[in-house]
């Protein structure tokens, strides 16, 4: 029998970036690695073990930006496209290192591409439906995140905004998994008290926080962050393990960081002649990452040596072996503290695994075989799962925290991005507003209103804001908050003053096309529920 359980969440988002005035637009190649190094990956694993008869149970997170973009036909056609570059490059390297040390790595990134093609194609393209295909055998719990990931706890000034991002993320994901979410991904895992009522308006049952967001609660928890605690409206609140997630988010002390493994840096997009992979950057002369690398990590310096998989793939199968020891250690520990079972929470971003850490889904396979086979100590459990066993749990209010620097909010404001806010609170109360003033409208009115709400939650997503904050692609963070606050504000003037564009409003509908079945009345809140009681 398993003394305690390991709760392993990986957590998938993207910002929605579609551009359709552009076949080759740089951010969107976002999505694209990380459906061709992280998703397909993650499935092809799940399908394994499924085909094993390896028993597993997981959580994935799916933003409703992410679920949005993986089931859009533009940026399907256009992912399509992309694959079939990258397998015509790939075909071409496994001729061009013929004979040299690199030979058998161009041969791994050749079958990869083509088995990423395969697995498309396997699913319709729509990689939710794969998602959704685990969760109907009951191998993975697909919860939520809020519509755009926007930072809740400083929107939370107007709380018919939360509602909000809540209402259509969780409209989205049963539109897609044939029911409504148990849990929530906090974008950032960014909480604040009363954030919890709102779940729970909308069913939610959990949700995760950092490590202090339980730690710092507002009684002690008895258990620490190894059982949840229920926030005073009953939602579960599952705090982060740091242990486990040093271990493998940490590039130095973790093992990401191993010499064996291959080093993300060095890209033939970079390292060959300009004339050869021209075709296959952007065709702006932009060099950017091809995906094709050579090179293992090797050391601190910048000499590199060539990667080598089969010993890569030895040292994920040490690494795993490693984590299922520490925590089995751990929860032989724990229960000598606790009377009931510990959890150990590892929540991860999802594109750790195969994009920033290549051998991370291999790593991920190794451990979920060991710990089925080597091992009885630990039980792979949901944070649903575990509340249906044990129901019962302290009652404590979480503090206001973040997974940030510094764990607050600073990443989110500051110097870089404070301008920000009070734009996004003037929008949003406007929307409300306007919710509650044109409640009944229907018509080009109701689609300029629905059409303002989706500007406005995609200028709340706080990949912008963190953008700004690292100085990173700055330009295109500053360039979509103002752009979705300018459209808003356009519509704004045009519903108010009774002088909607048609044209310019269907304009915004196909470009930004997110949430096709909104409801602007989702901002109304409060006036929704007196017309429901008068009802």
């Amino acid at each position: 029998m398993a003394t305690g359980y390991l709760s392993l969440v990986l957590h998938a988002h993207l910002p929605f970036v579609r551009h359709p005035e552009h076949e080759h637009f740089l951010e969107e190649k976002w999505l694209y690695e990380a459906i061709t190094e992280t998703y397909i990956p993650l499935i092809n694993v799940f399908e394994r073990l499924v085909a094993e008869n390896v028993p597993f149970r997981l959580t994935i997170s799916l933003s409703p930006t992410l679920i949005s973009m993986l089931t859009d036909g533009l940026l399907q056609d256009r992912y399509e496209r992309h694959l079939g570059r990258l397998i015509e490059l790939a075909d071409k390297e496994a001729g061009r290192t013929y004979n040299s040390p690199f030979h058998a790595v161009a041969l791994m990134y050749q079958d990869q591409f083509r088995r990423a093609r395969d697995t498309y194609h396997r699913y319709g393209r729509n990689l939710a439906g794969a998602f959704k295909r685990f969760q109907d055998l009951g191998r993975l719990e697909v919860i939520t995140c809020a519509a755009t990931h926007g930072f809740l706890p400083l929107m939370y000034i107007n709380k018919n905004a939360v509602r909000a991002q809540v209402r259509v993320a969780v409209d989205l994901y049963a539109s897609h998994f044939g029911g409504p979410p148990r849990g929530m991904w906090l974008p950032e895992c960014a909480y604040t008290p009363g954030i919890d009522l709102i779940l729970k308006e909308h069913g939610i049952k959990y949700f995760i926080l950092d490590t202090h967001g339980v730690l710092f609660a507002s009684h002690r928890p008895r258990y620490g962050v190894f059982a949840p605690i229920l926030c005073p409206s009953g939602v579960a609140a599952f705090g982060r393990d740091v242990e486990s997630s040093k271990q493998v988010w940490s590039s130095n002390e973790g093992y990401p960081g191993d010499f064996d493994y291959r080093e993300f840096y060095r890209d033939i997009g970079f390292d060959l002649d300009y004339e050869y992979v021209k075709p296959y950057i952007h065709p702006d002369g932009i060099r950017i990452h091809t995906g094709i690398k050579y090179y293992r990590i090797t050391g601190r310096t910048n000499h590199k040596e060539p990667y080598v998989p089969a010993n890569a793939a030895e040292k994920a199968a040490i690494h795993a072996g490693n984590f299922m020891f520490n925590r089995e250690l751990q929860v032989k520990h724990l229960n000598t503290l606790m009377d009931r079972p510990p959890i150990i929470l590892a929540p991860y971003d999802a594109e750790l695994f195969g994009h920033w850490w290549f051998e991370g889904p291999i790593w991920l396979e190794f451990l979920i075989k060991k710990i089925h086979y080597d091992q009885q100590t630990l039980r792979l459990i949901t944070p649903g799962d575990y509340l249906r066993i044990h129901g019962y749990n302290q009652v404590a209010t979480p503090c206001a925290s973040s997974w940030g620097h510094k764990g607050y909010n600073e990443m989110w404001l500051s110097r870089n991005n404070d301008w920000i806010y009070r734009h996004l609170h003037m929008a949003a109360d406007r929307m409300v507003w306007m919710a509650e003033n044109y409640y009944h409208a229907g018509g080009l009115r109701a689609r300029a209103l629905n059409q303002a709400a989706r500007e406005l939650l995609l200028a709340q997503s706080s990949d912008w804001a963190f953008i700004m904050s690292t100085g990173t692609m700055t330009g295109y963070a500053v360039r979509r908050t103002k752009t979705h606050l300018d459209n808003f504000i356009r519509l704004y003037h045009e519903i108010t003053e009774n002088r909607i564009d048609e044209g310019w409003v269907g304009h915004l509908e196909a470009k930004n096309n997110i949430f096709p079945d909104i409801d602007f009345r989702h901002y109304a809140g409060q006036a929704e529920k007196k017309l429901a009681r008068a009802l």
